[in-house]
């Protein structure tokens, strides 16, 4: 080959500025256009998180209450958007704060009149399970509500559809 057939492709060689600039705005567009799908996945995520959380809760102060032979009180706060458990067993205490996203929404059965008091629930060994249910939800509306099954006394995971 020639010495200058070789220079002129060594000019040709590389990227333009322009070109540079379309593939970084074609990137940019499907970032953008993305981005939704992947906020609104997380917002689930987190649902579903916060759904599991609290199943785990209730499931650990159910257990306890039969095998250890203790009453547990379960309080649910629409104000400090958490649940808690305390027991008769001196310095035990459990607290489950809802994840950035997600709220207690209701606490079922719902009350005539609800006040900013958290709601309790006593949970007593040998005993039948109270009607329980805690409704959360996420910034995109999507609904969940956790309710413990009096009969088998076993927390069971309802979806709600959007009103």
């Amino acid at each position: 080959m020639n010495l200058g057939r070789r220079r002129s492709l060594a000019k040709n060689a590389g990227v333009t500025l322009v070109e540079m600039l379309i593939v970084v705005a074609i990137v940019g567009l499907i970032a953008s256009i993305s981005f939704p799908s992947v906020a609104s996945g997380l917002e689930s995520l987190r649902l579903t998180s916060a759904t599991d959380s609290i199943v785990g809760l209730l499931n650990g102060a159910l257990n306890r209450a039969e095998r250890r032979q203790e009453a547990i009180e379960v309080a649910v706060s629409i104000q400090d958007n958490a649940l808690s458990l305390t027991s008769s067993e001196p310095g035990f205490t459990r607290k489950l704060s809802m994840p950035d996203g997600v709220k207690i929404v209701a606490v079922w059965p719902k009350l005539p009149e609800e006040d900013d008091q958290p709601r309790r629930f006593l949970l007593l060994p040998g005993s039948t399970v109270p009607r329980l249910g805690v409704e959360i939800a996420n910034r995109k509306g999507a609904r969940r509500i956790v309710r413990v099954n009096p009969m088998t006394g076993v927390p069971d995971i309802e979806r709600v559809e959007a009103q």
